[in-house]
């Protein structure tokens, strides 16, 4: 049994900023529901980075705070957020035709489930206390040239997030592109999972032991 109290693992803010590590200069990013919408408070100013919501807003700046906050300026997931000098507004259906048109570089989403391929399951697992709704996430699984996951790494009940074969509905088929959880950074590869990186305090085979799925070592701690 893994002592995971004796492991310090990333926060939301920290796992957010290890994404932006990630992020090229000049990328146009969408940021889905969730957690990936914090990534907008972490903007670097050394990267001109583009974020794009799905309701129909280039150029997004961090989360609304106090007198900022215009209740009609928001987010796909409805908080308040501002806008970057620069940004545009446009109709929800451009805003797709920029999805569906290849235009989006990088995707953020979270997931129920990832598997060993990089298929994602985001929307849906059977709870029937949740109201299911996958919003433009098979689109923008899809639509953007790569596809980052920010997920906690285990369930509440301590079961991996990451699997051989999803077992929810899935979101899309082959799309992952690399997996930022509370625990690692790993790329989905042809070769296989590939842990980038992990926390303080746990060992590579301890990170594969509590992930339950084959995992390649990579760069050193």
């Amino acid at each position: 049994m893994i002592d995971l109290s004796k492991v310090k693992k990333r926060t939301t803010a920290d796992i957010a900023k290890r994404i932006v590590q990630d992020i090229p200069d000049g990328a146009h990013v969408n940021l889905g529901i969730g957690q990936p919408m914090t990534i907008s408070n972490y903007l670097p100013s050394d990267k001109e980075i583009l974020l794009h919501s799905e309701n129909g807003l280039l150029g997004m700046g961090p989360l609304a705070k106090d007198h900022e906050i215009d209740e009609e300026l928001v987010n796909a997931g409805k908080q308040p957020v501002t806008m970057l000098p620069g940004a545009s507004l446009c109709h929800h259906a451009d805003s797709f035709v920029m999805i569906r048109g290849g235009h989006i570089d990088i995707c953020v989403l979270g997931a129920f489930q990832v598997s060993i391929k990089g298929d994602i399951a985001n929307w849906r697992t059977g709870d029937p206390k949740a109201i299911p709704a996958v919003g433009g996430a098979m689109d923008l699984a899809l639509g953007a040239k790569k596809l980052f996951v920010m997920m906690e790494h285990l369930t509440k009940s301590g079961e991996s997030k990451l699997a051989k074969e999803c077992t929810y509905p899935l979101t899309a088929l082959a799309a992952v592109d690399c997996i930022y959880t509370d625990l690692a950074t790993i790329a989905v590869t042809p070769q296989g999972l590939v842990a980038v990186d992990w926390v303080d305090g746990l060992s590579f085979e301890e990170l594969q032991s509590l992930s339950g799925v084959p995992m390649i070592q990579g760069s050193a701690q």
